[in-house]
């Protein structure tokens, strides 16, 4: 079995369901009465979660203090439509990438969520070291990523990056949209509709499915196909949830 290895920095998602049957006196707010609260492991550990459950060889680096990091949202317990989110943010040493072993990977995840674990030229200088490298990053893309294999984003960071879309990346690039399925090398593929109840880590499902059946296949269509399918799947539950 082909070996994985994610790279990325990793938080603690937390997911608060309240009711909110009336308005705060004071401030036109709503009061929350909390009803039940759920957490787990997210950003590139949810990445890792969602891979082992299809393919159990995968290792993880990420940050140690990912615990402290954490997103807390605050639901509507009826509707799952979200009043806010609370994030703590805690410093994340920069990963000393000298410390990779490639050579004990056939693919490897870069999950980026630009927390300060990896910069630009530690995730080329990665690329540069190993052929088959998937990224995921909140970055602005630009000629420091042209390496990578396939760059997996979605359609918010694509608006962002396209004015410096040069043309060295454009071919590996892999656009989320959503309900509106993906695109790749100008091509759409759809996905099935269903009824969503949370986007959270619709993202990190859609990456893992996609380099579970890469690993599989090594066919980028097919594992486009099956990645939709995952992050449509995933979508139709509350909260982060790993299938």
């Amino acid at each position: 079995m082909k070996k994985i290895l994610v790279i990325g920095d990793s938080s603690r998602d937390v997911f608060v369901y309240c009711d909110a049957l009336r308005l705060c006196p004071d401030v036109p707010v709503p009061v929350l009465n909390v009803k039940s609260q759920s957490e787990n492991p997210g950003m590139a550990k949810n990445v890792q979660m969602n891979i082992k459950n299809i393919w159990d060889n995968c290792d993880i680096i990420t940050n140690d203090n990912w615990h402290d990091i954490t997103k807390t949202r605050y639901v509507h317990n009826a509707s799952n439509h979200t009043f806010f989110r609370v994030d703590i943010p805690h410093k994340i040493p920069r990963l000393d990438i000298s410390t990779i072993d490639y050579n004990a990977y056939d693919l490897i995840v870069i999950s980026d969520y630009d927390k300060g674990f990896l910069t630009e030229d530690d995730i080329n200088e990665i690329c540069w070291h190993h052929a088959n490298v998937f990224l995921d990053t909140k970055k602005i893309l630009g000629v420091w990523c042209q390496h990578a294999h396939y760059i997996k984003i979605n359609d918010f960071e694509y608006q962002n990056s396209k004015p410096y879309l040069v043309p060295e990346i454009k071919h590996r690039i892999i656009h989320t949209m959503g309900g509106e399925g993906c695109e790749y090398k100008g091509k759409r593929y759809p996905v099935n509709k269903v009824e969503v109840k949370d986007v959270s880590g619709a993202g990190d499902s859609f990456m893992a499915g996609l380099v579970v059946e890469y690993c599989r296949t090594q066919d980028i269509i097919k594992s486009i196909e099956f990645a939709n399918k995952r992050a449509s799947e995933v979508v139709t539950h509350r909260g982060v949830t790993v299938l």
